[in-house]
């Protein structure tokens, strides 16, 4: 990638995400290009979802002009300059990024050409199925189960199988079982995606947008369509901690694929196990206050967040310490029965 593009992709990462502007730099050199655009893109994706005034019919074609946009620089403006006319993108950072959309774009045509196909996948993928959710999005949940699981492919999922084609592609250990890695990989998307769910759903529904599956709740006595005050309702504190079982069962499965990582790729190990580390910690503030009504209470703190990049980076390297770190962290997160799991297990076939 030219000088230019990294510059312009190392200013504008900051702003959009502190985590990934923490967690890329961990990575091996030849990945941190990739992966860098990769968020970008897919930022840039969310920026279009986010938009909660715009139709149906119009974010589709706003990820259409993102995908032309992947080969095309004329529909890279189109799509920058299009997004940009609704004037509804108003945070000056995300605005930035819009403006910035054509040289992002730029940028993952200098990529080599096997990293360019793992992204455009990825990101045609979640465009895809983000077009389709929007026309189930509503504040009351998803209809069920089935609904969270596909929901969580195409907005995380994908992106860890993409993560995992880049993963083998610099490590022929890796490469040698990146099948197993996949599978793993799409648990270690609904965990996280999952915990981003419950940490969000009071700002979500601000926004009137829901993710929780109205089954789990249903299953508990409580009509998500029909009850306001939910946080007050015992049957929706037990769904929550149901579903933050849910997502600990998957961030364990993370953890493996953490530990199938060669211990000599340090910046990979890292880059996994902060993610999990930081989500475990939030789903544990979860489990302890699910009748929470904002995120800012789930929140992890910055102290805890130093105390979970130390501790891994000093355990990182010894998969006995690891797998004693990540013992500790599930400490006192509700679990679940694999009979339990139901259709909230993370099997999905990639065709979202």
């Amino acid at each position: 990638m030219r000088p230019a593009s990294l510059a312009l992709q190392n200013r504008l990462l900051p702003g959009v995400s502190r985590t990934f502007a923490l967690t890329i730099p961990q990575l091996p050199m030849p990945l941190r290009p990739a992966i860098t655009n990769a968020y970008l893109l897919c930022r840039i994706a969310d920026t279009v979802e986010d938009s909660t005034a715009m139709a149906p019919d119009e974010k589709d074609a706003h990820y259409q002009r993102l995908l032309e946009g992947l080969s095309d620089p004329i529909a890279a403006r189109k799509f920058s300059e299009a997004l940009l006319d609704t004037r509804l993108v108003q945070d000056p950072l995300e605005r930035e990024l819009i403006v910035q959309t054509p040289g992002v774009l730029l940028a993952f045509g200098e990529l080599p050409v096997d990293q360019q196909r793992a992204l455009r996948d990825c990101l045609t993928t979640m465009c895809n199925g983000m077009a389709n959710f929007e026309r189930l999005k509503n504040p009351y949940g998803l209809e069920d189960s089935d609904s969270l699981r596909d929901y969580c492919y195409v907005a995380a999922g994908c992106v860890g199988e993409m993560l995992t084609r880049l993963f083998a592609d610099i490590n022929p250990k890796i490469h040698a079982q990146r099948e197993e890695l996949r599978r793993l990989s799409l648990a270690f998307g609904q965990g996280l995606q999952l915990t981003n769910i419950l940490k969000d759903v009071w700002d979500d529904r601000q926004r009137n947008i829901c993710w929780l599956p109205r089954d789990v709740f249903e299953a508990r006595g409580i009509d998500l369509r029909r009850t306001h005050d939910w946080q007050d309702h015992p049957g929706y504190r037990d769904g929550i901690r149901f579903l933050v079982a849910v997502a600990h069962h998957h961030l364990r499965q993370a953890q493996e694929y953490t530990l199938r990582i060669p211990a000599s790729e340090v910046g990979i190990r890292r880059f996994c196990s902060w993610s999990i580390g930081m989500a475990l910690s939030t789903l544990r503030n979860i489990a302890d206050n699910p009748g929470f009504t904002a995120g800012e209470q789930v929140k992890i703190s910055r102290r805890r967040l130093r105390m979970i990049v130390a501790t891994n980076n000093l355990t990182v390297v010894n998969d006995m310490l690891l797998r004693g770190v990540f013992r500790l962290s599930c400490y006192r997160l509700p679990s679940v029965q694999e009979q339990e799991l139901g259709r909230l297990q993370a099997g999905h076939d990639g065709n979202a």
